[in-house]
């Protein structure tokens, strides 16, 4: 699909971030001549056609506070994967939370949730209750704390 000027501009925009204030869309549409409600409407045709794949947020939670970060990674079984992942992900500590294939025999871990904490010690404790609450001693796991922050940013379509 060839993009006509104004969504090249549009894209350009939001993927440097959207504007923090209450009607970001009517900013940008300021800046591109464009009533609001179009760009609303652009970026959902863009969604549409894929061309904008998904939108989102990136937190920079150092800035927040939240210093301790940790992938918890799961070797679940492959027919309890789906129900273990949506379990978790309805707690409010884990952030992210999907399933990517083994790599066997190396890494048997198939689900992968990032828990973001003030201390370490919250963190663990954090999981502790993951494992309590949602019955999941007997699955192997390993928390994987982070060791630097390389730059977050979103994605980048021009």
């Amino acid at each position: 699909m060839v993009l006509n000027t104004q969504d090249q501009q549009l894209i350009a925009l939001i993927q440097g971030g959207l504007p923090l204030s209450s009607r970001p869309y009517a900013e940008l549409g300021a800046q591109l001549d464009m009533p609001e409600e179009t760009v609303i409407q652009r970026i959902h045709a863009l969604q549409e056609d894929g061309i904008i794949k998904r939108m989102g947020i990136v937190v920079r939670h150092h800035e927040l506070g939240y210093t301790a970060n940790a992938m918890v990674v799961w070797d679940v079984p492959d027919i309890r994967v789906q129900q273990v992942g949506e379990a978790l992900g309805r707690h409010a500590c884990v952030t992210l939370c999907y399933q990517r294939p083994r790599r066997l025999p190396d890494w048997p871990y198939n689900l992968f949730c990032m828990i973001h904490g003030k201390d370490r010690g919250r963190v663990l404790n954090y999981i502790d209750s993951l494992v309590e609450t949602e019955a999941l001693q007997d699955i192997s796991h390993e928390v994987l704390f982070s060791g630097r922050r390389f730059k977050q940013r979103g994605a980048r379509y021009l």
